[in-house]
This record gives structure tokens, C-alpha cells and sequence, in this order.
């Protein structure tokens, strides 16, 4: 990813290049033959030798303003702000009548030099020099309100101790986009070297690999480069692994055999220990244009990512698509115009929790270059982004941004001064409060025939039943019937495990404490036969209190039963409603009867034969639970089914 720093510099080089003047009263000859030569030896990227030029000219003429014009920019082309200020202000000193987009250039270099109260008044100072209708007055506002911000930022600083991962991790070379396993005891990363005998792209000068790097007793070890398949000699990096391990999603630029664009997204599936070959997402992910940077959301399916295609609101845009199936991705969707803006945005990632989006911009109010932003997802959309403020973001360029599970620790690249060179990878815990998303929890089980024990593989949902949506979407292992799977804490869970033979298994329930990866919650999930007289208890489907009509929530439940029964389309199943022992025994039998009529008609809407079905209410007959507490009166509140026959 380019950087904006270099990016901004480019463009006021350039624009610079249009005031030399050379034009002073008096000036002498040389002294501008001297400029010209200079100038140049600038256009040819001969920075030293232009430099040569400028010192024989201040030998003759030190009071030459156009001298330290050029000086500046030869330290704005190199990422030198706080020199190129120097120079500039000296030329605005001794320039008889500068010109205004001195003021504007010499503004934009104190802003990335974090010199924002002078950066302001040069901003003004442009404005006041030029007309309503200049181009570059829409720059020049957004160039105070990031100054303005920066100042405030700088009044209420957030928690912040960043810790360089250290020369095991970090080179001399640009080290970025981070992702950490659920146990935080390994990192893959991307590594942007220098090309190599192997590598296949032929117009790179560089080349971007995955590296990994593992802690141990504490201390991460030697880097080491994946294998093959997942690196090849093309440029891969900004990737991200599934929820449940089982695939990974990631970037690869130039591949002429199977590439769309310059950089495309390709997935690789997980058999055994081993990765597949990379396949390409195809249309209409991914176009001629540019996509990059996926992160997937807990669910497993929705995608988010980078690209440069037509229909978004600025130079780089973070869109959205699901995979349906495996390999197949619906058309995607832009983020909108909360987050997009018309400039970059960069470095998508979603937590754990599903809600909580980073990324990274220089097109909301931020302290120069690249900040690192916040938004959550609401029943009505993203909220406003949020800067996580300084001193996370600074006037360098911080380009991503990832948070472990928990919420309490950060990772991410910098260029920050006292690194290894380039763009390093840094850590950083507690993280401050007011940024934190919020907490997960893991759940790890085994899902198995109960009769038999064998492994099963099942599809495994975990449904937040207040809204609805689908929180985790994974499959248990085919070899082990083992699934890993993460929760936000204090949510109100729904569990439902489906498998094609076996009857689907659900729950509910509420998790208040923390389970780490390593310390799972533990929930084991045997599988029953379906066999005639074997009864279900549909643990989902919910009702008022009182009440006979299904809530909303039930639908998730029974859909999955309709689906059960569609594959399995001889098997017949007698709904029963039952209740607690509170209240007469002839109205609990009505009310019982009621509720299981309701789920009868809702699987009719559904598709299934109404002669394959029938329901009764047993009212407090069947108790399965003690009467005498409410989480035993709870149990017997329930909806079941039972089959009677193939």
C-alpha cells in the first residue's frame, strides 16, 4: 500500500515546481542558472547533486528566496517535513511578495511535521491571498479542520505504550498487516523485501511474502516465510483465516493466469495440516481494477475489503461481500459515505464481535497522513467513525490496525521514529477504554453420534435471538467433530447444530464470563438417531407469556425443522406443547394445545405436508424437570417434537 506521506509529498513537489520564479529584482545570473540547475537535477530524483547547485547559489546570494524553495522541496520529496518547513518559511522571509501557494505548501509540510497552531495560520494566510472559487480551497479547509483536531487530540491523549515486536519480527523492510491467532502465541504478517531470482512479477522492483513469527516463553522467535502454496514469487499479503480455521482469505497482485486485475482476492481451504492452491473469488468480487485487504466477520461469510472499482466515493473504498458457498460471493456492497470518503480508505478489520469495524483514512479528521478509525455496527447502520486519537495516531503514517479477542490488546504497523526501518509491527496493552469493542468469549466442543461416539461433521450456527442475526457460522471437523467458535459476552445465544441425517440439535443460553481460546467454554453436542418414539425438544421456539403466537425469534428454530423435514421427506412428527404446573390443569392443556398448533401451521407455511404431521397439548403432564424451582418449571415450558413414523 502506498503511503499518503509520500503520496502528499508527490503533489506539492510537483505544484511546487510552478512558482520558481527566478524573477527577484537584481538577481544575480548565476544565481538563477545555478536554480535552474538545481531544478533540474530535482526532476531527475539527483537530490544530492541538486543540492550542490544550492550551495554554490547561497554562497553568492544567500538572501535568493527561490534557493530555499527548492531546498524544501528536495526535503518534501524525501519525507523530511520539518526541514522542508524550515526552508519554505525562510523563502516566504525573504520573498518580496510570495506567492500564495507558498503559504498552502509550506502549511501542508507543518501539519505532517505535527506543527499544527503554525500550520493554521498558513492555511488562512493561503485563503486570504486567493479567490472563494481557488481549487485548492476545499484542501485548504480540510488542511484546518485536521489541525484543529489534532490540537484537541493533543489536550486529551489516550492510554498508549506502544512495544516494537522486536528484530525477530521486524527488518530493515516494511512490515504490515498483521493477523494473530486466537491464543495470541503466533502472528502472520506481510513483509514487502526487495524482488529476488524467484520472483515472477517482472515489472516489481519489491515483492510482498507472508512471514510468521511464534512466542515462546514469552518471546517472539525468528521469523520464518510460509510455504508454498500460500507464497509463491507474486506479491501475497493482507490476509485473514476464518472463524473456524477452515479458510484463509487473502491478496495476490499480477498473476496473469488467473488474475483479474493487478491485485485480486483468492481463498485457499484447510485440508488436514495442509493449505490448498489459491483460488480466485471471480466475479463480481473482483475486477480489472484493484481489490485488496479482506478481513471476514465471525458469521464466516461476510467479507469485507479494499478496492479501487468504479461506484465508490473516493480513490479507495471499503465494500462488502458474503460467501454463500464455499467459492461463491455475492455482488458486493459499499460501506457508504459515513466511512468512505473521497480520498483512502485502507486496512479493514472486523473484531470478533461482529459490530466493531477499524480501519484506516486520511479522509476523516485525523493528525496527519493515515489515522486509524472506529465504527459500529447498529440496528441502523455505521455509526459516525471515531479516531482512536493520539498518541495511537500521530503525524506519521499508522496504516492498520487489529485487536485480539478480548478487546485489551492492539496490534499494529508504524513508521514511527526508533523502528527497525520502514513500517514496523508494534503491540500496545491495556487498550484505552473509550476504544475497546466489545468482549467475546470462546465455545469449543465436540459434536458426536451419541450412541456410537464417532464424529460427526454438522454445521454449527450460534444466533444472537435478541436481533437475530447470525453471530458464528461454522462446521465441526469431519475427522475430530470438534468446532471452535467465538461469542459476544453477556449476548443471549441461540445454538443450533444441523446435520443431514441427524434430527438438529438447539439451545440457548448466556455466557457473562470471558472464556479464552485456551480456556474454552465447553460444550459437547451428542447427535441422536432418528428413530420412532425419539423425542426433540425445540429449545428456541419462544412465546409471550400466556400467549399462543409464535415470536419472531422462533423462526430461525423452525426453519431449520422445516429444512430437516424437506431432506428426510418420509419421516412423520407429532409437535407437542407442554407447561409447568402453574394454573389449572384444563387451561394449561388449551394453552399447550394452542402452541403447538401454532408451530404445526407455521411448518405448513413452511412447504411440509400436513399429513405428515400432528400436533397435541400435554399441558403439565410430561414434566422433565422438578416443578418445584423456576429453572425446572423453565424446562417444562416447552415445545417438542416426536417422530412417529417413516
Amino acid at each position: 500500500m502506498k503511503k499518503i506521506g509520500k503520496i502528499l509529498s508527490i503533489f506539492v513537489f510537483f505544484i511546487g515546481l510552478s512558482f520558481y520564479g527566478f524573477s527577484q529584482e537584481n538577481a544575480n545570473p548565476k544565481v538563477v542558472d545555478l536554480c535552474k540547475k538545481a531544478k533540474h537535477e530535482i526532476n531527475s530524483h539527483n537530490f544530492d547533486k541538486a543540492q550542490s547547485y544550492l550551495k554554490k547559489a547561497k554562497k553568492i546570494d544567500s538572501t535568493f528566496a527561490d534557493i530555499y524553495i527548492i531546498e524544501g522541496d528536495i526535503y518534501n520529496f524525501s519525507l523530511e517535513s520539518k526541514k522542508a518547513v524550515e526552508c519554505y518559511n525562510k523563502a516566504i522571509r525573504l520573498a518580496i511578495d510570495p506567492k500564495p501557494l507558498l503559504f498552502y505548501i509550506t502549511a501542508n509540510e507543518e501539519w505532517k511535521a505535527a506543527m499544527y497552531q503554525e500550520a493554521i495560520l498558513h492555511f488562512e494566510e493561503y485563503l486570504n491571498r486567493t479567490q472563494p472559487n481557488d481549487p485548492l480551497q476545499k484542501e485548504t479547509l480540510f488542511g484546518i479542520q485536521n489541525c484543529k483536531f489534532a490540537l484537541l487530540a493533543l489536550k486529551d491523549p489516550v492510554n498508549f505504550a506502544p512495544i516494537n515486536m522486536g528484530p525477530n519480527v521486524n527488518s530493515e523492510y516494511d512490515e504490515y498487516l498483521p493477523a494473530v491467532t486466537a491464543d495470541e502465541e503466533e502472528i502472520i504478517y506481510t513483509v514487502r523485501r526487495p524482488r529476488d531470482k524467484k520472483t515472477q512479477c517482472w515489472t516489481c522492483i519489491t515483492e510482498e511474502d507472508f512471514y510468521g513469527s511464534v512466542k515462546k516463553d514469552g518471546e517472539w522467535q525468528p521469523r520464518y516465510k510460509l510455504p508454498y502454496p500460500l507464497n509463491t514469487g507474486y506479491n501475497e499479503g493482507a490476509h485473514c483465516i476464518s472463524p473456524d480455521g477452515k479458510y484463509l482469505f487473502y491478496t495476490i497482485c499480477n498473476v496473469k493466469e488467473t488474475g483479474s486485475g493487478s491485485c485480486d482476492l483468492y481463498w485457499a481451504k484447510r485440508i488436514g495440516n495442509r493449505w490448498s492452491r489459491p483460488q480466485n473469488f471471480g466475479e463480481p468480487v473482483n475486477t480489472k481494477y484493484w481489490e485488496s485487504q479482506p478481513t471476514i466477520a465471525p458469521d464466516g461469510k461476510t467479507i469485507y475489503f479494499l478496492s479501487k472499482r468504479p461506484g465508490g466515493y473516493g480513490e479507495m473504498d471499503i465494500w462488502k461481500t458474503e460467501m454463500i458457498e464455499e467459492g461463491v460471493f455475492t455482488v458486493p456492497e459499499n460501506l457508504g459515505p459515513k466511512i468512505n470518503t473521497e480520498r483512502y480508505e485502507a486496512g479493514p478489520f472486523i473484531h470478533a464481535d461482529g459490530k466493531t469495524l477499524y480501519f484506516v483514512s486520511d479522509g476523516h479528521p485525523g493528525m496527519g497522513g493515515y489515522d486509524i478509525f472506529f465504527t459500529t455496527l447498529t440496528d441502523t447502520g455505521w455509526t459516525q467513525p471515531v479516531n482512536l486519537g493520539y498518541p495511537i495516531n500521530t503525524e506519521n503514517d499508522e496504516i492498520d490496525f487489529v485487536i485480539n479477542a478480548g478487546g485489551t490488546t492492539a496490534y499494529f504497523s508504524s513508521d514511527r521514529e526508533g523502528g527497525y526501518g520502514g513500517q514496523d509491527l508494534y503491540y500496545f496493552t491495556p487498550l484505552d477504554e473509550r476504544l475497546r469493542p466489545t468482549p467475546v468469549t470462546y465455545i469449543k466442543g465436540k459434536v458426536y453420534d451419541e450412541v456410537t461416539h464417532q464424529p460427526l461433521k454438522a454445521s454449527i450456527e450460534l444466533i444472537d435471538l435478541v436481533d437475530s442475526t447470525v453471530i458464528t457460522s461454522t462446521f465441526s471437523d469431519p475427522a475430530t467433530g470438534e468446532f471452535l467458535a467465538c461469542i459476544r459476552t453477556g449476548s443471549n445465544i441461540g445454538m443450533s447444530v444441523s446435520h443431514p441425517y441427524y434430527p438438529f440439535y438447539s439451545e440457548n443460553f448466556q455466557l457473562e464470563k470471558n472464556y479464552t481460546e485456551l480456556e474454552p467454554y465447553r460444550k459437547d453436542i451428542p447427535l441422536r438417531r432418528p428413530e420412532v418414539g425419539e423425542t426433540f425438544v425445540l429449545r428456541n421456539v419462544f412465546f409471550d407469556f400466556d400467549q399462543s403466537t409464535l415470536k419472531k425469534e422462533s423462526n430461525i428454530e423452525l426453519d431449520k425443522l422445516a429444512s430437516y423435514l424437506q431432506e428426510n421427506k418420509t419421516i412423520k412428527i407429532e409437535i407437542g406443547g407442554h407447561t409447568d404446573n402453574q394454573g389449572r390443569a384444563e387451561y394449561n392443556e388449551k394453552l399447550s394445545l394452542e402452541r403447538a398448533q401454532s408451530v404445526y401451521n407455521y411448518l405448513i407455511s413452511k412447504g411440509i405436508d400436513k399429513n405428515r404431521m400432528s400436533f397435541k397439548g400435554y399441558g403439565m403432564s410430561q414434566p422433565i424437570a422438578t416443578n418445584e424451582t423456576e429453572e425446572g418449571r423453565a424446562l417444562n415450558r416447552r415445545t417438542e417434537f416426536k417422530i412417529v413414523g417413516f
